[in-house]
């Protein structure tokens, strides 16, 4: 039989102690003698009790649970790295004690979902939120930011005056580049392309950037007709190929690739030509996806440490989160390194 609904003042006149108490109790106080707070918690769980969410946010309460954002047109649940990014942050939330309410959000251009995130912020269901996939200097997260929420951002360029409750985390894509530039030109490579991610984030461009300064670094020259639009999924990569090849151009002898879901893709595109790699054409991928080591063939890739950016991101939020009075906006950069597999092959001396 369900027992009837019960208040926290039924609880206390139930466990024989003021409503102070029980509140104290409720709120985990360490100034609650012991066989007081055992007596407290009997009734609660006797009763089933759960404390009213809407109150104690009015009351100023913490709802210790952070929002996390996935903006992604395609399906998450084929995405091995957005579900390893979403484990990450579920599991170091719990390790604070924090819970984690995530949501899909498919593009900005949806007002109405766009709504309903901010929503979940003024409704102050979250502490604060986790935004991963966004555009550079989205609108309205802008917005939610100058509004003085907690907010954490994978892959942003930072303004000039940054907020305190701004929390932003970036790859290292100037190293990395050099890194998959350097790892070619040692293997002969002189010519190299790349195809491109989303130049409406911040690491399409920025990895771009750091393509030219590597290429710069080692006298090769940049040729246009190697540079390539993509994206970041692996879709992109095979159309990406597809178009250069159908193109009629020659190919260079290696290319880079924006991450390795586009790599996956732009092999696909090139086995269905009849190409192979490395033999036609060496592919350097960035990130170290799961599947990339057992790939055929095994990608040569620049990898990220996800699950520390995914740690350091999230112990970011939950530390601004408990310390309001924090000044000091928070960015750092998330280091890689070379993996060398079987995606890449050594030209002859005389190549080049």
């Amino acid at each position: 039989m369900k027992k009837p609904e019960i208040n926290s003042v039924e609880i206390a006149r139930l466990a024989g102690v003021s409503r102070s108490t029980v509140s104290r109790v409720i709120n985990n106080y360490a100034n609650v003698p012991p066989d007081t707070r055992a007596k407290v918690m009997k009734v609660i769980d006797q009763y089933n009790y759960v404390p009213n969410l809407s109150a104690q946010v009015l009351a100023g309460k913490r709802t210790r649970t952070i929002g996390l954002f996935m903006i992604e047109t395609g399906p998450v649940s084929r995405d091995m790295l957005s579900n390893m990014l979403l484990a990450s942050i579920i599991e170091n939330a719990s390790a604070y004690g924090y819970y984690v309410l995530t949501y899909i959000l498919r593009g900005t251009e949806d007002a109405e979902a766009v709504r309903s995130v901010k929503d979940i912020f003024y409704q102050r269901r979250i502490d604060g939120g986790i935004f991963i996939g966004a555009a550079n200097r989205e609108p309205f997260i802008e917005h939610l930011i100058a509004e003085g929420f907690t907010v954490g951002i994978v892959d942003q360029e930072l303004p000039r005056d940054v907020e305190p409750n701004r929390i932003v985390v970036n790859f290292d894509n100037d190293r990395g580049m050099m890194m998959a530039v350097g790892h070619l030109y040692e293997l002969n490579h002189r010519d190299i392309g790349i195809v491109n991610g989303d130049m409406k984030r911040f690491s399409g461009p920025n990895k771009y950037e750091g393509f030219e300064a590597a290429m710069r670094h080692y006298g090769l020259p940049i040729r246009e007709r190697w540079v390539l639009p993509g994206g970041f999924s692996e879709e992109s990569g095979y159309e990406a190929l597809r178009a250069c090849l159908q193109s009629g151009k020659p190919l260079p002898t290696a290319m880079i690739m924006a991450n390795d879901s586009v790599a996956f893709g732009a092999i696909r595109a090139l086995q269905e030509a009849g190409l192979s790699v490395p033999d036609d054409l060496s592919v350097i991928g960035f990130d170290d996806h799961a599947l990339s080591a057992r790939f055929t063939p095994a990608l040569t890739t620049v990898k990220v440490d996800f699950a520390e950016m995914m740690r350091q991101l999230t112990a970011f939020v939950v530390r601004r989160i408990e310390n309001e009075g924090e000044s000091e906006p928070v960015r750092y950069w998330v280091h890689s390194h070379l993996i060398e597999r079987d995606s890449c092959k050594r030209l002859p001396d005389s190549v080049g």
